[in-house]
């Protein structure tokens, strides 16, 4: 298998034998969430790992791009929120909802807190690689009807050094 999958990192933390997340042989190899086969999906699920956080997922090139955002997405757009990309996961991931059992990597509860469908604004590929992925997202659960994020690197700021 090529060395570049994007399914690598994800493969390499899970032992299948021991969690119930969706494994997939391939990217796209299994449908997402989204209800109609042209739109692509994204899903937030709740995690309660060792600690609470949202995992923010994307459908795109055959994954989910996939964010942990700590304190949750805002839905107030003046309101900031630190989001960290994580590996791509399988689109199967979309739907998944369980106990990933302890001591596996993620170990704890997974819900499906909303998902739906999305549409990038300008160059989503362009930005998964290097500056921001700008989305608007039409949501189920949320009850508003249209949503846009921006999924943006901030400029690291090396630390003071410590004599």
């Amino acid at each position: 298998m090529d060395n570049s999958h994007p399914l690598l990192p994800y493969w390499a933390k899970r032992n299948f034998s021991n969690t119930p997340e969706p494994q997939a042989t391939a990217p796209g190899d299994e449908g997402g969430c989204g209800a109609d086969a042209s739109a692509l999906s994204f899903v937030v699920q709740k995690h309660w790992a060792s600690h609470l956080h949202y995992d923010f997922r994307l459908e795109l090139q055959g994954t989910m791009k996939s964010w942990a955002i700590p304190k949750g997405p805002s839905l107030d757009p003046k309101e900031k929120r630190m989001a960290v990309q994580v590996e791509d996961h399988p689109l199967s991931y979309a739907g998944f909802e369980g106990t990933i059992p302890p001591k596996q990597y993620g170990a704890g509860k997974v819900m499906v807190w909303d998902q739906g469908s999305w549409q990038p604004i300008g160059d989503p590929v362009a930005g998964s690689r290097a500056t921001c992925v700008r989305v608007s997202v039409a949501a189920r659960s949320t009850g508003l009807p249209q949503l846009g994020w921006c999924m943006c690197p901030l400029p690291c700021t090396p630390l003071p050094r410590r004599s």
